[in-house]
């Protein structure tokens, strides 16, 4: 949704910059005759000078950062792809991992840097944008390529060594390959803000207008792939951080398709009036987790966590109980088809903060109409039992709560698509998780 907002704000910036300019000039073409106030006119011209100086300013700067960033790439290409080539210190399948893309991002720049020194803007963008392909392919590999390039820095001496000493010449200016690597993900972002200022400021009448105006399109998809990529990063190493701190492996954090939304301490309120303890929950776009900490005496797991029950949400009901007023903290109550979960919060802004998180992920799945499939690959049996307490005990002689019982080795994998999603939502209160079932399950 913030993605939808900020390419309405971007495109309504361009549209009142065209709408002001055709404006101008019809009064202009008008304020030739006699009737003509000479202060309106003058006034029009100082707006479109002005303009015209804010476009000069802007493809000064284009053209400046643009030789600045094909002499960045060049150092790479040369004291790094081909070298390495020529020598084999790398092999050829580890150098495309972390070069990727990057001599044909080159080639395409050099092309377009020749439009641009010579003016030619809406021209070289022209050309350059049915080329952007080999922008996508490198943001497609950029986290791969970083993790490549880590681990042969870790492992591989000589190419270590090798790094270092062409990182020390003269041209790189104390510049390291990792940053010069960054440059063609940041050098989109730049692209875009340019093409925006140089269409605002650009008569519509001008031929370069609808040319600018199609490349700020163009630059935009592959600036959204490159944000969506980020979002998708982040949430796996969100994903991980949570499983390395959940106790053995017992409970799967990691899954296709599962977003993480948040996580905090919430005090939990028994069905019989029992003692109110405090848990830690994680929620992520298909389920919310129940886990208590370790005991801070354990030599290994002191600062971790126990998963206890997993609530799938798909079919969950949530109701506010309390905390409608400005009372301190209020109560949440959150109905399963086999279970009924009570949450307290003493903060009514951290209350009304999972209310909201909660109230978008349920929504988000329960909009969803296609079948999810079930996946086998974490745990051998589905989720279908009602959660229970692993602090109380459970009656032996019981055979329907036998059968309604799940091995502590099931996981909180979801039933959800055998592949990530493509697209990653900007904002994690409304995840794009295809999910799980609709019963709950002990871990």
């Amino acid at each position: 949704m913030r993605k939808q907002e900020v390419k309405v704000e971007k495109s309504a910036l361009v549209e009142n910059r065209v709408v002001t300019l055709r404006l101008s000039s019809s009064i202009i073409s008008m304020s030739f005759s006699p009737q003509s106030d000479p202060l309106l006119r003058s006034s029009i011209h100082e707006q479109r000078d002005r303009w015209e100086r804010k476009r000069n300013r802007t493809a000064k700067e284009l053209v400046q950062t643009e030789q600045r960033y094909c002499q960045q790439l060049e150092l790479v290409v040369t004291y790094f792809v081909e070298i390495l080539k020529a020598k084999a210190t790398l092999k050829q399948n580890i150098s495309e991992s972390i070069f990727s893309s990057i001599k044909a991002i080159h080639s395409v720049n050099q092309s377009l840097l020749v439009h641009l020194e010579n003016g030619y803007y809406g021209r070289g963008f022209d050309i350059f944008c049915p080329q952007l392909k080999v922008y996508n392919t490198y943001a497609d590999n950029f986290y791969h390529a970083r993790k490549v390039l880590a681990l042969q820095l870790k492992k591989n001496k000589a190419f270590r060594r090798f790094k270092k000493l062409q990182e020390s010449r003269p041209e790189f200016n104390h510049h390291k390959l990792e940053e010069l690597l960054d440059l063609p993900i940041k050098r989109i972002d730049q692209y875009l803000h340019f093409l925006q200022d140089l269409a605002a400021n650009t008569n519509p009448d001008n031929p370069e207008f609808q040319q600018l105006s199609r490349a700020v399109t163009a630059v935009d998809e592959v600036f959204q792939r490159i944000q969506d990529n980020t979002r998708r990063h982040e949430n796996h190493l969100q994903l991980c951080r949570v499983q390395k701190l959940l106790k053995g492996r017992k409970t799967k954090v990691l899954a296709p398709g599962r977003w993480y939304i948040r996580e905090g301490w919430l005090k939990v309120v028994p069905a019989k009036g029992a003692e109110v303890k405090p848990k830690m929950f994680f929620l992520f776009s298909d389920v919310l987790l129940q886990a208590k900490r370790c005991s801070a005496l354990h030599p290994t797991n002191g600062d971790k966590f126990t998963g206890q029950q997993a609530y799938p949400l798909k079919e969950c009901t949530l109701e506010k109980v309390f905390g409608h007023t400005k009372s301190k903290g209020g109560l949440l109550s959150l109905t399963f088809p086999k279970a009924k979960l009570l949450l307290m919060s003493n903060n009514l802004e951290d209350l009304n903060d999972w209310h909201q998180s909660l109230s978008s992920a349920i929504r988000k799945l329960q909009s969803k109409q296609t079948v999810i499939h079930q996946r086998e690959e974490f745990s051998p049996r589905s989720f279908e039992s009602a959660p229970q307490n692993l602090d109380t005990p459970t009656c032996s002689n019981n055979p329907s709560r036998k059968r309604n019982m799940v091995s502590v080795e099931a996981s909180v994998a979801p039933q959800s698509e055998s592949s990530a999603p493509k697209r990653m939502k900007p904002d994690a209160s409304e995840p794009s998780s295809e999910a799980s079932t609709s019963s709950c399950v002990i871990l």
